[in-house]
């Protein structure tokens, strides 16, 4: 997860979603068949369990891929409604129900195009550019009922951060996902005061830090942030 000599950083971000649209249906196998071990250990637990422990009446799950986390809210009688940019996996979300999906990017999303409002607002390692994701970081205020909370889990900076520990564009990597991948994405690497200046840029506070461990090894497999609005 070295830094490399990447593209300029639009395109970079254009590379996601395009990457995102291409492995679509990989990563419908891979979550819905559980061969990221991560996930099964620890992660699908952790975002759930924190989300959960606010006792939401709504939620919005901001890149929501196919679905897991709308239908497992769903489960718990929370009106969930799950949004993502890549059409195949809200089409795959949609016809596996419980819940409500949409189509829709980060830049529509931060344009307003999103107006409903949620106790709880997730993005499950879902936010993964620079620009794209400050600009939906500054839209969160706007879509959070009065006491709501954004919950973001990402992946740990120690574990991620590879020889050099500062903000910037990595290469991306689909290992431990499964077969069937083709290219990987890069992705912007945020230091943890990388995530509080981008939370306090938008107009957030991060109110709780939690750094689900690994059941067998002790390290952290992710960290999970929670604001509200300052």
């Amino acid at each position: 997860m070295a830094t490399v000599g990447l593209p300029h950083s639009s395109t970079c971000e254009q590379a996601i979603l395009d990457t995102w649209h291409a492995n679509a249906v990989p990563w419908l196998h891979a979550v819905r068949g559980q061969t990221i071990a991560s996930r099964v250990l620890v992660t699908d637990r952790a975002i759930l369990e924190t989300v959960c422990a606010r006792h939401p009446r709504t939620a919005i799950d901001l890149g929501c891929g196919e679905g897991w986390l709308v239908r497992a809210l769903a489960s718990r009688h929370i009106d969930a409604l799950g949004v993502d940019a890549v059409d195949a996996l809200v089409q795959a979300a949609k016809r596996a129900g419980p819940g409500r999906f949409l189509t829709l990017d980060y830049a529509a999303v931060a344009a307003g195009a999103l107006t409903e409002r949620a106790d709880a607002i997730v993005c499950n390692f879902s936010l993964l550019g620079d620009t794209s994701v400050n600009g939906l970081l500054r839209a969160i205020p706007g879509l959070l009922t009065a006491g709501g909370a954004l919950i973001v889990q990402t992946l740990h900076p120690l574990t991620a951060m590879g020889s050099t520990y500062r903000d910037g564009w990595r290469e991306g990597s689909w290992s431990g996902c499964g077969d069937g991948f083709g290219s990987a994405a890069p992705w912007y690497f945020r230091t943890i005061g990388g995530w509080l200046a981008s939370l306090s840029g938008a107009g957030l506070q991060l109110t709780q830090l939690l750094e689900p461990l690994h059941p067998h090894d002790g390290g952290p497999v992710s960290m999970i942030l929670v604001a509200r609005v300052a």
